[in-house]
């Protein structure tokens, strides 16, 4: 498992000769909110076989990055995917509570072994009005192991059932530690409670993601400060939370690949 981060949410899986790419936000910019670091480099996310969509809100289903990523198949909640074809995106698979084996748009595995499948969330605390609000994690699994993407969401209990959900252990937890402001709403999660989601899962490692990105274009002077700090507070929290779990901090680009005896 090699894992490349990408910056926010958007997190390159290379898992037994299947590419997965979560949330691309491959611009460099999400709207109003501007990106700290550089984008990201297309040699790093090219030819994703499968797109993992947590939900839609623009930070994480941004359509002119989705529509740069021609012949990849984007999964998703089922409401999640009429939205996206209804905007052209014809290469959709629907996903539920079932596993979905990673496949291309034309419906053939793209390697056997590697399956896909949502997971809860806590998140529909910012609903839109002219998006669905369907917001859910992903397990990903394969002969080398097995990784939950957490989405955007809150701490819930549930997290305890990842295991079960995933029918083994959680090799590797990717959670989300912040947003793009200075404050957090409810449905996301701090360094602190992202270390508590990480022992909940059982995680043996564990890297955060949704930090050290974007910010609002009015703040550029104070983001750096503020937006670098919540890596190393995880950190310190799951050294002292989640003492089964190592966190795993990359920067913006950075890549990590699980050494052999690890997961």
């Amino acid at each position: 498992m090699r894992f490349t981060w990408l910056g926010h949410s958007s997190v390159v899986l290379d898992l037994d000769g299947v590419r997965v790419l979560t949330d691309p936000l491959l611009r460099s910019h999400a709207g109003l909110l501007r990106r700290l670091a550089p984008r990201p480099d297309p040699a790093s996310w090219s030819r994703p076989d499968v797109v993992l969509l947590s939900h839609l809100h623009h930070d994480h289903a941004e359509l002119r990055s989705l529509r740069m990523l021609e012949g990849a198949a984007l999964m998703s909640a089922a409401a999640n995917v009429a939205w996206l074809r209804r905007r052209g995106l014809a290469d959709t698979v629907p996903l539920d509570d079932g596993w979905t084996p990673a496949r291309n748009p034309s419906g053939s595995p793209v390697r056997a072994g590697v399956e896909v499948r949502q997971v809860p969330a806590e998140h529909r605390h910012r609903p839109m009005p002219h998006r669905p609000n369907a917001a859910h994690g992903h397990l990903v699994r394969g002969p080398s192991g097995t990784v939950w993407f957490a989405g955007d969401t809150g701490l819930f209990p549930e997290m305890a059932a990842m295991p079960a959900l995933a029918g083994g252990p959680i090799d590797v937890a990717v959670v989300p530690v912040w947003g793009w402001g200075p404050r957090l709403s409810a449905g996301h999660l701090n360094p602190e409670t992202a270390a508590r989601a990480a022992a909940l899962s059982g995680a043996r490692f564990a890297i955060p993601v949704h930090w050290g990105t974007l910010h609002p274009p009015l703040v550029t002077r104070f983001a750096r400060s503020w937006l670098e700090l919540p890596g190393e507070r995880f950190a310190r929290a799951v050294a002292e939370q989640a003492p089964g779990c190592t966190a795993v901090i990359l920067a913006p680009g950075g890549s990590w690949a699980a050494a052999a005896g690890e997961p």
